[in-house]
């Protein structure tokens, strides 16, 4: 089972084409390391059976030669995509026993190109959280957490997507991010997460968070894999009024082709105060790399960051406030049957269904759009994401991409931060400006804080740009030759 743990999805599209392995085989050891590794908590359920039903589908496609780009590849799916006949929750409460009629665009996609569904995978209740703390399930656990030391968090709020990657429990996982719900999770679990451009992935059966900042992605173990999902993942959805039609860059030329005569932006409103100095150390690492590969580094300023975060937390509760008003325990989900009134009803569901978390988003939400505070906050918000969208623009009329770090820190022990939102918050300092700005970022791991915990660079490029993104990403991994193993993982050791 190891030896099948240790491919990657592109070795093992190789190896079920020349019919060394099985769809099945290879799916059968991905659900025996998410039993091994159930402790981590990265997995809401697992579809067992479906798993190897679709596996067997794949092995005959193969067989007769129509196998598709990811046949055979077993993906875990966020329990914030909808699947047919399988229960999504968002990992809330007020979501318990919903089983959708229909599919996601997104899984759609990768079910049509060959990928056979592991199972749902944990995530921060409606996706609001940075910790994947805030999840019904309970978290998420990091694999790199030590068996003698605390859990640590695997951030979120895609966490489980995140946490099964780097455990091998999943090869691909599907993610979303609002605000760095992929970037950041898989910088602290030493995995690639990759946000794409908004619009790119259709958002059409995604749970909605907050409908002007969502955006689907793929986590995996190398760029190379990132980039094979990614492009299963994207492209045009007539059913979702945001979905772009632009065409998708060739992202194998872009990786093969390095950097060099690129010009690389390096923001100098990224350089913050208290920033662990390892995080400082590899941030001009990375730049060091770049440079002997033949890019040039170029100081920009984008002065309009030290508003991202809270612009973000503005925009963002006030999108889900709107978006949440559906769930009322009258269609679906949860129904809590208190009083004798609809009110009364309406009023008991969201109470029980909605964690703390969720509840105070609404509320600040509520109030940004309530008469007499939208001029004062979200609109006042809204057009301060037009300037740091103008200063990426301007940033991107002179550079190819952007280096940044992906977090202020390492993984840091579950608990110690939920208690205190700002600190929460904070987290996602070096991610919201890209989702603002609907621009795509990578998370790119690239070494080791002092305590052995991996850390992650970033990659910005401007919108549509994936290719340049990619070919930033993939040098970074070369460069860096990251190998870092968590303890934690399937075929290593048991949770």
């Amino acid at each position: 089972m190891s030896d099948l743990l240790q491919l990657s999805a592109v070795d093992a599209r190789a190896a079920l084409d020349a019919k060394e392995i099985t769809a099945t085989e290879l799916t059968q050891s991905y659900l025996d390391a998410a039993v091994q590794t159930e402790a981590l908590n990265n997995y809401v359920q697992l579809t067992h059976d479906k798993a190897l039903e679709m596996a067997a589908a794949s092995d005959a496609r193969l067989r007769a030669g129509t196998a598709g780009p990811l046949e055979g590849i077993p993906v875990g799916v966020k329990d914030l995509f909808c699947t047919e006949g399988v229960e999504t929750t968002a990992c809330s409460a007020i979501l318990k026993g919903f089983v959708p009629p229909y599919e996601s665009t997104v899984t759609s996609k990768l079910w049509a190109d060959g990928a056979v569904m592991l199972g749902k995978l944990n995530c921060d209740e409606f996706a609001m959280g940075s910790a994947n703390e805030t999840s019904v399930f309970g978290p998420a656990v990091n694999p790199w957490s030590q068996s003698d030391g605390p859990d640590l968090a695997a951030g979120g709020s895609s966490g489980g997507s995140a946490s099964a990657v780097a455990a091998q429990s999943a090869l691909l996982a599907t993610g979303t991010d609002t605000g760095g719900s992929i970037r950041q999770p898989a910088a602290f679990c030493g995995v690639v997460g990759m946000k794409p451009t908004y619009g790119r992935c259709s958002r059409w059966g995604i749970v909605a968070f907050a409908s002007s900042l969502d955006q689907a992605g793929p986590f995996a173990r190398t760029v190379a894999d990132s980039a094979l999902m990614f492009s299963s993942m994207a492209g045009f959805d007539a059913k979702d009024s945001t979905s772009t039609n632009s065409p998708l860059p060739d992202l194998a030329s872009a990786m093969a082709a390095g950097v060099k005569g690129m010009k690389i932006g390096i923001p100098v409103e990224y350089q913050r105060d208290g920033m662990d100095p390892a995080i400082t150390k590899l941030w001009e690492q990375g730049q060091a790399w770049l440079t002997d590969a033949g890019a040039e580094m170029v100081p920009i300023s984008l002065p309009h960051t030290a508003y991202a975060l809270p612009c973000y937390y503005i925009i963002a509760p006030a999108e889900a406030s709107s978006n949440l008003a559906r769930y009322d325990g009258v269609r679906y989900g949860q129904r809590i049957e208190e009083g004798g009134t609809l009110d009364d009803m309406y009023e008991a569901s969201r109470a029980a269904g909605f964690g703390e978390e969720v509840q105070r988003r609404i509320m600040i939400g509520t109030y940004a759009l309530s008469a007499g505070y939208y001029d004062a906050y979200y609109l006042k918000a809204q057009k301060v994401r037009r300037l740091i969208r103008n200063d990426f623009d301007a940033a991107f009329a002179g550079v190819d991409a952007i280096l940044t770090p992906a977090t202020p820190s390492a993984a840091f022990p579950l608990g110690v931060k939920q208690d205190d939102p700002i600190t929460m918050f904070l987290n996602d300092v070096f991610t919201v400006p890209a989702n603002l700005a609907g621009i795509p970022g990578i998370s790119v791991p690239a070494g080791l804080s002092s305590d052995g915990l991996p850390l992650g660079l970033q990659v910005l490029a401007g919108a549509f740009y994936e290719d340049k993104m990619y070919q930033v990403a993939k040098v970074i991994e070369t460069q860096s030759g990251f190998s870092g193993a968590p303890q934690r993982a399937a075929g290593r050791a048991h949770p």
